[in-house]
């Protein structure tokens, strides 16, 4: 028996070292197919490819974030000029203004984003050492665990929901079933009904009438659709006993189990077996709503 897991979850990992502290997080949220971004400091880019293989062998669906933040230990890392990108912009003032750039303009020139880094140095620095790549590397495989273990979670209180939700429509269904044995005589009170205020002069054949109320009969017969209803519960079932990946088999299962209720709903003649429809819509709707939730 497999375990299914939902697609919705929180996962946090950090420590200390001397250099400073770091913190993993990776959060999930509902996706058709697997999304994996990765937010890294400067200097850690090559992790990118890791944590995205990392999470295609944990998850098949969702959408995920995954982001990695160093905070560097006080003294560790100073300010970083880029001299070439500020030497560039004071030429580019100095052309426009036709005069010397002031020391006041150098100043504001530099408070433009990228000119000045703090730590830049020290977390190039960091991502040097295969030590600390290592550790880095870990705390995203823990990371991932703990989101792993988060939806693992999350998908044991959708099977006891979606479990309960094929439950009622079993019992919904087999109520139904109560009330179907009722069209045939439905169909026949309302046919000689209408015969009786129609053919004043009885001039239709009995066996004629007779064979229209079987055909009509025929028409309103809803034990295929009850038999469909029924075996699609037991597939339902089996899906949620076989676990993840099976959110698209139960999504397309939803489908197929609002199409047998549509059809037993536009058969029915009783306003008892259109209830009963209409309880099963309102179930396997839910049904729906929860499997999206499913990986």
């Amino acid at each position: 028996m497999g375990q299914l897991s939902g697609m919705t979850g929180f996962a946090r990992v950090s420590g200390e070292e001397s250099w400073g502290a770091w913190a993993w997080e990776a959060k999930s949220v509902n996706g058709r197919s697997l999304d994996v971004r990765v937010n890294l400091p400067p200097g850690f880019e090559a992790l990118e490819r890791e944590v995205k293989a990392e999470a295609g062998a944990r998850f098949n669906r969702g959408s995920l974030q995954v982001g990695l933040r160093i905070d560097l230990a006080a003294g560790a890392g100073g300010a970083v000029i880029d001299e070439a990108l500020l030497g560039a912009m004071i030429a580019a003032t100095r052309k426009a203004a036709g005069t010397d750039v002031t020391a006041e303009a150098v100043a504001a020139l530099m408070t433009v984003k990228g000119v000045v880094e703090t730590g830049g140095a020290s977390l190039r620095d960091l991502a040097q050492d295969e030590a600390i790549v290592a550790l880095l590397s870990a705390g995203a495989k823990k990371a991932l665990d703990e989101l792993a273990k988060g939806r693992l979670a999350e998908g044991r209180a959708l099977a006891g929901v979606l479990g309960g939700h094929l439950d009622e429509i079993e019992r919904l269904a087999a109520e139904a079933a109560t009330h179907a044995v009722t069209q045939p005589g439905l169909i026949k009170v309302r046919l000689q009904k209408q015969l009786d205020e129609l053919d004043t002069d009885k001039r239709v054949d009995p066996e004629r009438f007779a064979a229209e109320a079987a055909l009509s009969a025929a028409k309103a017969d809803v034990r295929e659709e009850l038999d469909r209803l029924a075996a699609h519960v037991r597939t339902g079932r089996d899906l949620l006993k076989a676990g993840s990946p099976a959110g698209r088999k139960i999504d397309f299962l939803a489908q197929e189990l609002n199409r047998e209720a549509n059809t037993l709903c536009s058969k029915s003649i009783s306003l008892d077996l259109t209830n009963a429809g209409l309880g099963l819509k309102g179930v396997i709707d839910q049904f729906k709503e929860q499997a999206a939730n499913v990986e």
